[in-house]
């Protein structure tokens, strides 16, 4: 067998071309793909069609291979869980160049359970196969206000399914919190229109991606003190890419006049910068001041603890909107199901075998930053990463992390990919999950550099 074994700095770029969708399966619902399809490719191709995926990131350049081997979630995600519970198929080339086709039911079962969040630290990804849905051209969307932190977190668990198994909930729940105290939650349905007055469609139906539009949610907000919110009619693939123009409100920080009128109407059509050429244009003194000034952070933690993460949030970042995607995670019933262990069983819905969480999304300027008060990152981050221990959660792993390797293995469960990873050969050819995702930079010494030269 050949022997993948490449030292990095001896290696060089080749670009493969893995970007076409493969087959479509109408009568069992999936989709199969190459890894480089991206979010916005896949839309383009599945709506026309009647379809979506069961999961649907709201980013367009991501790619469907990336979610694969990081971790997706997305507002239907209360009902399906995260993007791993859509896969059905890996196909992957192993470190010793063998080509295998991995099912949770045959008998590379344990790599599937291991590639979610392995973050290509086990093969080399070449094919997908992915669960999709049934849609309709429109969905109706609600916009229901929430004027205290009890009423909110309330009603997400109520509006999620949280609370029983069988209730019937909306087909997309999101939540936005503008501050500690106000939110506004989005309920949307599948509909076609046909029965529609027409003065009721060209009144109600918004097409939120046009680049002179208001971002997102700057739009939501606006419903906030409404008495009794709003309704309104959203494109399917404008909902779900409603978040891509200014990358939730990471753009804000970004360009901070990027949602005035005349920037929209002028150079609205330039948003969101591509992620590759931010990558590319940003030099180390630009990555150390963006760790040290902003803060970028996606976690997954139990529902029931909403009011803990967001009041955490505050006391540590100060920084809003905070976005709210309720998810289920599931006990598969298995001794290890890869690194994120089963929920425990006293969370888990009524009558179901999962429990539902949320993704805490936390993107901005700290507040302190704003205010030019002395601010550590270091210590807020790993305030928080203790915090999401503590509730059972766990960091995403495309942002920046600031656990030890010890406390990284108390977040999450490596028992099953260290054995894949010996079993497979990883070692020599692909690096530890923990040595892949840690910063390149030292974030600890950075950051108490910072917070010093701010008491200073």
């Amino acid at each position: 067998m050949l022997r993948l074994e490449i030292e990095n700095t001896a290696c060089h770029q080749i670009p493969i071309d893995l970007h076409d969708v493969l087959s479509l399966d109408e009568k069992n619902l999936t989709v199969t793909v190459e890894p480089n399809v991206t979010v916005r490719e896949i839309c383009k191709y599945l709506i026309p069609r009647g379809y979506t995926l069961a999961v649907t990131l709201e980013i367009g350049d991501a790619t469907l291979g990336g979610l694969a081997f990081g971790v997706g979630m997305t507002t239907y995600s209360h009902k399906v869980g995260l993007y791993q519970e859509s896969i059905l198929e890996y196909e992957l080339v192993t470190a010793d160049a063998e080509i295998l086709k991995i099912t949770k039911n045959n008998e590379h079962s344990d790599l599937y359970w291991c590639l979610p969040w392995s973050h290509g630290t086990l093969g080399f990804l070449v094919g997908l196969k992915l669960q999709i849905i049934r849609v309709k051209p429109y969905l109706h969307m609600k916009y229901v206000p929430c004027h205290s932190q009890a009423e909110y977190c309330s009603k997400i668990m109520e509006f999620s399914g949280a609370n029983s198994g069988d209730q019937k909930v909306a087909d997309y729940v999101e939540a936005t919190i503008y501050d500690r105290e106000n939110a506004v939650i989005m309920l949307a349905n599948f509909v076609d229109l046909e029965n529609v007055p027409l003065l009721t469609k060209l009144s109600k139906i918004n097409d939120v991606c046009w680049w002179w539009k208001p971002w997102f949610y700057k739009h939501v907000e606006t419903f906030l003190w409404l008495e009794n919110g709003g309704e309104e009619y959203i494109p399917l693939e404008s909902y779900l890419l409603r978040h891509n123009r200014a990358i939730f409100w990471v753009l804000e920080s970004m360009i901070p006049f990027g949602n005035h009128p005349l920037f929209r109407a002028i150079f609205g059509w330039l948003c969101p910068p591509k992620p590759a050429f931010l990558k590319f244009t940003t030099t180390q003194a630009v990555r150390e001041m963006t760790f040290a000034k902003q803060v970028f952070q996606d976690i997954v933690m139990p529902l029931d603890t909403l009011k803990q993460q967001v009041d955490t949030s505050i006391e540590l970042f100060d920084t809003f909107p905070l976005l709210v995607y309720p998810c289920r995670i599931y006990d598969h019933n298995l001794k290890a199901q890869g690194q994120l262990r089963a929920p425990e069983k006293r969370k888990l819905v009524k009558g179901t075998n999962y429990a539902m969480f949320n993704d805490l999304g936390v993107y901005g300027t700290p507040g302190p930053v704003k205010r030019r008060e002395p601010y550590n990152p270091t210590y807020a981050m790993r305030a928080m990463e203790k915090f999401t221990r503590d509730v059972g959660g766990y960091s995403f792993l495309y942002a920046d992390i600031f656990m030890s390797e010890a406390e990284f293995e108390k977040m999450f469960d490596l028992t099953l990919y260290n054995q894949v990873r010996e079993k497979y050969n990883c070692d020599g050819a692909f690096p530890r999950l923990y040595d892949k995702v840690k910063p390149e930079i030292d974030v600890i010494s950075i950051g108490q550099s910072y917070a010093s030269k701010k008491e200073d």
